[in-house]
């Protein structure tokens, strides 16, 4: 089992925060997924058609993220919240990343409700999760480049485990060690609002889309919420 941590000092700067943490067990991912599939093309046309964009950084939901990527000294238009850059690619390009299953269901569920998502294979993590403020001596290996070795800046907002850093600048990139692959099959889903006050309805309707997506394709799923008021969850 799993301990998701909100720290204190986070949840302190960001006391509307509310992070839906779907988790999944048996993941089938070299099936195919069908209702995924359907999903991004609908996406995709409704771009095409005309009757839907992608939120971008005139959006609340946006530009709330910009505003906290500011405060511990991110440029957000340079490392932008991962909503914001996936969803900036599906309107210069008009079409989603295919990656695996699990990866385009929650980046399909993320642009369509303007919503930062991620992941975690659990099987990878080391102890306990927490989103905390870095002091400049962790290290992250960013997906993709397993090679590379970062050092996160002091104040910077982290998610990580007992050994290293598992995402940068709180939503922007994840690590190499703990992606979500087609061989994943114990993995934890996040999904996040800066303010649940006004969004707190769409984060639980997002996860309920995403675990309909996944719970298809899977033994078990549940989904649980982090916030100040609820600051560690075990799944």
């Amino acid at each position: 089992m799993t301990t998701f941590r909100l720290s204190p000092a986070v949840a302190g700067a960001f006391p509307d925060t509310l992070i839906a943490v779907v988790t999944v067990t048996g993941l089938r991912g070299h099936e195919p997924w069908p209702a995924t599939a359907a999903a991004q093309q609908d996406l995709e046309q409704q771009l095409a058609d005309g009757v839907w964009q992608p939120a971008d950084e005139s959006d609340p939901r946006i530009e709330a993220w910009h505003t906290a990527y500011r405060s511990f000294g991110t440029n957000p238009r340079r490392i932008r919240p991962s909503v914001d850059a996936l969803g900036r690619r599906l309107a210069k390009k008009g079409t989603l990343p295919r990656i695996n299953p699990a990866v385009d269901s929650y980046n399909t569920v993320s642009v369509r409700h303007g919503l930062p998502s991620g992941a975690f294979d659990l099987d990878h993590v080391t102890g306990d999760v927490e989103l905390r403020y870095a002091d400049g001596s962790e290290t992250f290996t960013p997906l993709g480049e397993p090679d590379t070795v970062e050092n996160p800046k002091p104040g910077e907002i982290i998610y990580t485990d007992t050994t290293d850093v598992l995402t940068r600048h709180w939503n922007h990139r994840d690590a190499h060690r703990t992606r979500v692959t087609e061989d994943s099959t114990h993995v934890a889903f996040v999904l996040e609002t800066l303010h649940a006050a006004r969004d707190g309805h769409r984060l639980k309707a997002a996860a309920g889309e995403l675990q309909d997506l996944l719970g298809a394709h899977s033994a078990q799923s549940t989904v649980d919420y982090l916030s100040p008021a609820g600051p560690h969850i075990t799944t």
